[in-house]
């Protein structure tokens, strides 16, 4: 696998990433990790931080 292919597929999955916690913070789906209720804030961060990273695979590819 080159640059360009790794680049592509990683910025693809977080974009993935990035829409699912949007449709999460939007639809108020509810997150749960061993019992703990995941705050919505904790989405906000996730788009914020896979939508960089989406960005920055798929500027390279």
């Amino acid at each position: 696998m080159n640059q360009k292919t790794f680049s592509l597929l990683a910025g693809l999955i977080f974009l993935i990433i990035a829409v699912l916690h949007v449709a999460r913070s939007v639809w108020g789906w509810e997150a749960v990790i061993e019992g703990w209720q995941v705050p919505m804030w904790v989405s906000w961060l996730a788009i914020v931080g896979a939508g960089f990273l989406a960005y920055q695979g798929l500027k390279k590819a």
